[in-house]
């Protein structure tokens, strides 16, 4: 690692559960982002800032002006443009030492699974059922740990999946896929701006601890936060042996 990149990343080298060898794995690690929107903007630029060497950042959608109260990635004059676009260059000017690679248009299944394929983690930062029961069963067939969150109105949830462990319970089981598609939506019932923060920069974190393998992740457990009353829960969360994903498994 060249002096300059010591001197970026030297408040990370200096913890004792990261030091050199920890962020030179950063720097060989990749990280596929699923949505740059409020969720994704934090997450992109967290783990840009922390040296993670590859970031595939996938979204077929435009910057409108709504989105800019809470998608901080994104500026006024990226209104229009694509935002895995907008979020490269955003990062470019953040940290031009890393790889950002873009996905501007929606993928097939098959095309999804090669991405997670070629990742060491997944951070689903989506806002719909559809693209979260299918990137939590690809990332169950392809191993990959997954750092799954949400975040409407004040409230926010953040788990991780590391389907490395036999014991990780899935997206699934959490939330059976009982066929209803009704989704709650931003554009439908707003969304506190800082809240995505708090969730996205979570979701940055244990996306660094999964790939470092420090500490104790979300792994079988489910973090709430009620923003507007400023409380945090963690809840225990078991893998379902019914589960049509992970319950057959291990």
């Amino acid at each position: 690692m060249q002096d300059d990149l010591l001197l970026r990343y030297s408040r990370h080298i200096m913890l004792p559960q990261i030091e050199y060898a920890g962020q030179q794995a950063l720097t060989q690690s990749h990280a596929l982002i699923i949505g740059a929107g409020g969720l994704g903007a934090p997450v992109a630029m967290y783990l840009a800032a922390a040296g993670v060497g590859t970031l595939t950042i996938c979204d077929f959608d435009q910057v409108d002006m709504t989105n800019l109260q809470r998608q901080i990635i994104h500026t006024t004059a990226a209104v229009g443009h694509n935002k895995a676009l907008s979020a490269q260059a955003t990062i470019a000017q953040l940290n031009p030492e890393i790889t950002v690679n873009t996905v501007l248009t929606r993928m097939t299944e098959q095309q999804a699974s090669e991405r997670i394929s070629a990742a060491d983690v997944v951070i689903d930062c989506s806002d719909n059922f559809a693209t979260r029961y299918l990137l939590n069963q690809l990332c169950f067939t392809t191993k990959t740990p997954l750092v799954s969150g949400a975040a409407i109105r004040f409230e926010g949830q953040l788990s991780v999946f590391d389907f490395r462990h036999a014991e990780s319970p899935c997206y699934h089981c959490l939330y059976p896929d009982v066929g209803d598609d009704q989704e709650l939506r931003c554009a439908d019932n707003g969304v506190f701006a800082p809240l995505v923060g708090m969730i996205g920069s979570a979701q940055a974190a244990e996306a660094i601890k999964v790939l470092l393998n420090i500490g104790h992740t979300m792994q079988g457990r489910l973090l709430l936060l009620d923003a507007l009353s400023a409380e945090w829960r963690s809840i225990k969360l078991k893998k379902d042996p019914a589960c049509k994903v992970c319950g057959h498994s291990g």
